[in-house]
This record gives C-alpha cells, sequence and structure tokens, in this order.
C-alpha cells in the first residue's frame, strides 16, 4: 500500500484545522448515532459542553452562555430543555438566590458515563485502523499542544460556532 496523503489524492495535505474538524464531526456524529440506537432519543450536541462544564461542580446560567457563545437568553433556553429532560437541576445560589446554580442529575451523570464509553469504543475504531500506539500518541500530542497553548492546563471543551 502506497503512502496516503491527507487529501488521498497525492496533492498538497489539508490543513490540521480541516482534518481535526473532519475528525471531530466523524466522533460527534458516530456518538450521537450510537445514543440514539441506545435510547438516548433526547440528546442535542450541545447538551455535552452543559453537562462538561458541570461535571465536577455546579455552574451558572452566565457561565453556560459564556461558554456556548451565546446570549444568557439563549444558554437559559438550552438548559430549559436540558432541565425538562431531567439532565440538569437548577436551584437558587448560595450567595445570590437570584443566581441559579445548575447541577447535573443523576440521570446527566449517567448520559456521560454512556457517553464516554461510547468515546472509547469510537477511539478503538480508529486504533483498528492507525494502531492503539498511534491513537495514544495522537491523544499525547494533541494533549501536549494544547496545554502548552492554554498556560498549563486543557481548555473547555466549547462549540465552535
Amino acid at each position: 500500500m502506497g503512502a496516503v496523503t491527507a487529501r488521498g489524492d497525492g496533492g498538497a495535505a489539508e490543513p490540521l484545522a480541516r482534518l481535526l474538524a473532519m475528525g471531530f464531526r466523524l466522533l460527534i456524529d458516530g456518538l450521537h448515532e450510537r445514543l440514539r440506537v441506545e435510547g438516548w432519543t433526547d440528546v442535542r450536541p450541545a447538551f455535552g459542553f452543559v453537562l462538561l462544564a458541570a461535571r465536577d461542580a455546579p455552574t451558572t446560567n452566565a457561565h453556560v452562555a459564556t461558554l456556548m457563545g451565546t446570549t444568557k437568553q439563549a444558554a437559559s433556553k438550552l438548559l430549559d430543555l436540558m432541565e425538562d429532560a431531567g439532565y440538569v437541576d437548577r436551584t437558587a445560589g448560595a450567595l445570590d438566590g437570584r443566581v441559579k446554580a445548575v447541577a447535573l442529575t443523576s440521570r446527566g451523570r449517567q448520559l456521560l458515563t454512556v457517553v464516554e464509553r461510547i468515546y472509547a469504543d469510537l477511539e478503538s475504531g480508529w486504533a483498528a485502523v492507525i494502531g492503539e500506539r498511534a491513537t495514544e500518541r495522537l491523544r499525547q500530542d494533541l494533549t501536549r499542544v494544547l496545554v502548552h497553548a492554554n498556560g498549563g492546563a486543557l481548555p473547555p471543551a466549547r462549540p465552535t460556532w
């Protein structure tokens, strides 16, 4: 088998940004297809960013708006959907009752567990194509670049729109 160029046709290599976007889309589409098959039919791609933001500690509507790059009103609508679906709860904040704390419910935590399992399966598919060592090296290299560019820590996962 000959060398594979990024474009696959012997032309100039595709920019990394484009390849990373295509890889992201491949994984996200695979994730949501598997979620639907497993009965998680109400999950929207934007939910994942909120679930990750609230994974370790409650967050706020304002933080969700900043994270998502939307208005507070749009963030509130997203949180309404997630609350109605049982993924998050909003309660009055401890310091300011007007500020609602957004916390994961047990269903939200269960969804995150399912997502992590599906991602592991999808990554196994990549490893079947490029090998386990190459897949792990890709993870390590991307982590190193992101940590370097973000002052020593991984940045939060955010949508690109």
